[in-house]
């Protein structure tokens, strides 16, 4: 014998569902703002910004340099790859680490982090679980396995109820994780308000906190332009221009037009 269906209140609809999803929607917008007002200005490295122009041209290099004549395709490549006064062979950068514990400006953004993204999420999230506590206020469309009760039903422990059925705390955090594309449609793609992007960038900053070595990428482009060969796109351009019949009429005729009117 089947279960009865669940049946639910139409006041649920506008006295918690809709107040959970303008509670979170506001509080992210909230959170976007006052980190622009946080925020500080990241100091620009002008020796990290030359190393990453200096990698941009010789890969603009290797991908056009064969719209450019042999000559001074040699004379570029002899600039980087040259075995005594290359720029690739003869500049080597001192790599330094930075300590998060020592760096102050490190220490007062991941303060700042914190401050706006961990501790809104916490508040606002145990109240609406005091607030809200104990209400089933909507239903996934499609079944699940009882894996996922502990993850849609959090603050409602009944064995009985279906896996598909979702609570209310359950609810907020599937609003912080699914808004992102308001946000990013009100907002601009490079949001603070996107919670999901903002807990990627956390878990990432472990590795990003290091900066990478640029001798490893001086040597892998030195490696990358020297074994290119000049081919060029150009050589005879001329013939194959003057070989095709050309039709200057109808671009006369044009000018002839724009002229008299």
């Amino acid at each position: 014998m089947a279960e009865p269906e669940l049946l639910l209140d139409s006041s649920i609809r506008l006295w918690v569902v809709l107040p959970i999803v303008f509670i979170t929607f506001f509080v992210g917008i909230i959170r976007h703002y006052v980190t622009q007002l946080l925020q500080s200005d990241k100091k620009v490295d002008l020796e990290q910004v030359s190393d990453s122009q200096v990698l941009l041209r010789s890969r603009i290099l290797r991908e056009n340099g064969k719209y450019i004549p042999r000559q001074s395709f040699a004379m570029r490549k002899h600039y980087f790859n040259n075995a005594e006064t290359g720029f690739f062979k003869t500049v080597k950068r001192k790599v330094v680490p930075k300590n998060p514990m020592t760096d102050s400006s490190m220490m007062t953004d991941m303060l700042k982090g914190n401050l706006t993204n961990v501790l809104p999420m916490i508040v606002i999230g145990g109240w609406i679980n005091w607030a809200f506590s104990g209400f089933v206020i909507t239903k996934v469309p499609f079944p699940l396995t009882l894996r996922f009760k502990p993850m849609l039903q959090r603050g409602i422990d009944l064995l009985s109820l279906d896996a598909s059925w979702v609570s209310s705390a359950s609810w907020y955090f599937l609003n912080v994780f699914g808004l992102r594309s308001m946000y990013s449609l009100i907002l601009g793609q490079d949001n603070a308000a996107d919670q999901s992007r903002i807990m990627q960038d956390q878990m990432t900053g472990a590795a990003m906190a290091m900066p990478p070595d640029p001798n490893k990428a001086f040597k892998s482009e030195w490696e990358a332009l020297e074994i290119v060969e000049h081919k060029w796109a150009l050589e005879n351009v001329e013939d194959e221009l003057m070989s095709k019949d050309l039709n200057f009429g109808m671009f006369f005729s044009q000018d002839l037009k724009a002229a008299i009117f």
